[in-house]
């Protein structure tokens, strides 16, 4: 396929023809400035992208009711705003078990929420359309002509998507990282002047959405994840693929990952879009790659057939992850390609990658090395949340105590500690459950220790956002323990931390702080 257009479409249908209720979504909705007034919305959650949806509905005239099942998190500053606005807050666990009586238009639901949820599936029973953020953004954009190069993947949608940001940013234009991480996007959609959106999404996100048309759009990579949110492997591939419907210039795939390839192969683009491919190894023409120490572009330039533009180095994409003075993992080499194949799809000049590499900054929580001591080095990666991510984690380094542990949602992880066995000298189990685990070390790595943290562990005296703490304690002294001299204590704990701390940067932070508690002792 490289060098070759997407499938084509001359007309949007496909997702939007499948999609429940999508001919009863309120005309009204369109732009950002139309009266809203006589249409009941509800909104299901009230946390990053529940707020901001409730008050620009409200803004315009609807009349919103807003659901959490959470009520005993601090929401007094958010409840405040939505009571101008006569928001109806209804927060419980009694208020997500059904509708709300009345009549609804619509409902806007955050991506936290499963589609199996009583209330969605309910609204879907009985005609009422949902959408998500993604969607509602897409169609209240009106005259907003930003660009919008989307992102998604199993692992490394943060890291491209700030690369990207870094690199449209370094050739000048008004950008905005947004979607999943910073700005949400219904707040950066309504931006005056942002010229890009440089969009992370999640198959959260991409499930609840059917007509966005983004200019360029990637897939990273797919690995199984959220299975228990998506029912199977095939529904979460089918909902990553979401983000290539309609698109307009360019596709960018995973030459490695054959998967990302065939959702191409798949898609309905608009006429023109092309199939771009990114490798770190050679590329050919229509693909970004790697020749000797440099990252080359064969897709955007006149003379792909026959010769290659430079972009940047490898040395640039080092400094970009914290990894000055080293090589850089291959996984975040492939990160900068596909961010880079993004940005030359809207014509981004090759210098500006460089300039973007060199001035961006790796996010935390993502292989981040907390400190080294009597040959031992301490590394974060909290943020590696399933088995994939945790792959690349684990395959950077050689001698490794790994802390592990979480709610694993669903994933095999045989495969990845039989692939990894030869690396650990010990697993620090955390988390409620081990059995998971357990039986993929029993399988795959049956002689490698295993040191197992109590999970009633804990320490009441701490504030609910210090939640896990002494749990992390206890796994930094055990990993202590077992690590010698030229070892990583690696936290990657290739599952989510909901079931111990309150989110991975908690876990991530609290891990940190115990290291350097350990090392002043």
């Amino acid at each position: 396929m490289t060098d070759t257009p997407a499938h084509e479409t001359t007309a949007p249908g496909g997702l939007a023809a499948a999609y429940p209720n999508a001919a009863a979504i309120p005309a009204a909705l369109e732009g950002p400035s139309s009266s809203l007034s006589g249409l009941r919305i509800l909104v299901t959650g009230l946390g990053v992208t529940g707020f901001p949806a409730a008050v620009h509905l409200a803004e315009r005239g609807a009349q919103v009711v807003v659901i959490d099942g959470d009520a005993t998190a601090d929401v007094s500053e958010k409840a405040r705003i939505l009571e101008v606005f006569d928001v109806d807050i209804r927060r419980g666990p009694e208020h997500v078990a059904a509708l709300p009586d009345g009549p609804l238009d619509l409902v806007v639901t955050s991506p936290g929420w499963r589609p199996d949820q009583p209330v969605l599936a309910a609204a879907i029973a009985a005609g009422i359309p949902v959408i998500g953020e993604v969607e509602l953004a897409w169609r209240i954009r009106g005259t907003n002509d930003a660009r919008w190069l989307a992102i998604t993947g199993t692992n490394g949608k943060t890291t491209t998507t700030t690369m990207l940001e870094s690199m449209l940013l370094a050739a000048g234009l008004k950008a905005r990282a947004c979607g999943n991480i910073g700005t949400p996007l219904l707040e950066a959609v309504l931006e005056p002047g942002l010229e890009v959106l440089a969009i992370e999404l999640s198959s959260f996100q991409l499930h609840w959405q059917f007509s966005m048309s983004a200019d360029s759009a990637a897939v990273l990579n797919i690995a199984p994840d959220h299975l228990d949110w998506h029912g199977s492997a095939a529904a979460y591939a089918a909902d990553k693929a979401r983000i290539y419907h309609q698109v307009r210039t360019a596709c960018v795939y995973s030459v490695a990952d054959p998967a990302t390839r065939r959702m191409v192969e798949d898609a309905d683009v608009v006429a023109g879009a092309r199939a771009i491919g990114v490798t770190t190894g050679i590329p050919g023409p229509g693909e970004l790659g790697v020749v000797d120490d440099l990252l080359v572009d064969r897709a955007f330039i006149p003379q792909r057939y026959s010769s290659a533009a430079e972009l940047a180095a490898l040395s640039d994409v080092a400094t970009a992850t914290g990894a000055a003075g080293s090589a850089p993992a291959p996984h975040q080499v492939a990160n900068a390609l596909a961010a880079a194949a993004l940005a030359r799809s809207i014509g981004v000049p090759g210098q500006a990658i460089a300039r973007g590499l060199a001035a961006h900054s790796q996010g935390a929580h993502r292989l981040v090395t907390v400190a080294e001591a009597d040959g031992v080095r301490w590394v974060d990666d909290s943020k590696a949340t399933n088995t994939h991510a945790a792959a690349a984690a684990l395959g950077s380094f050689d001698s490794i105590v790994w802390i592990a542990g979480g709610l694993p949602k669903g994933a095999d992880l045989t495969p990845l500690v039989a692939e990894n066995a030869h690396r650990l000298r010990a697993l620090v189990l955390i988390g409620t459950d081990d059995a998971p685990f357990r039986q993929a070390l029993t399988e795959a790595a049956g002689d490698v220790p295993l040191i197992r943290i109590d999970p009633e562990l804990a320490d009441e005296t701490e504030d609910p956002p210090r939640r896990g703490a002494a749990i992390i304690r206890a796994a930094v002294a055990a990993a202590g323990e077992a690590a010698r001299a030229g070892d990583v204590v690696l936290l990657a704990p290739a599952a989510a931390s909901m079931d111990q701390f309150r989110d991975y940067t908690t876990r991530g932070d609290l891990f940190a702080e115990a290291v350097h508690a350990r090392l002043r002792s």
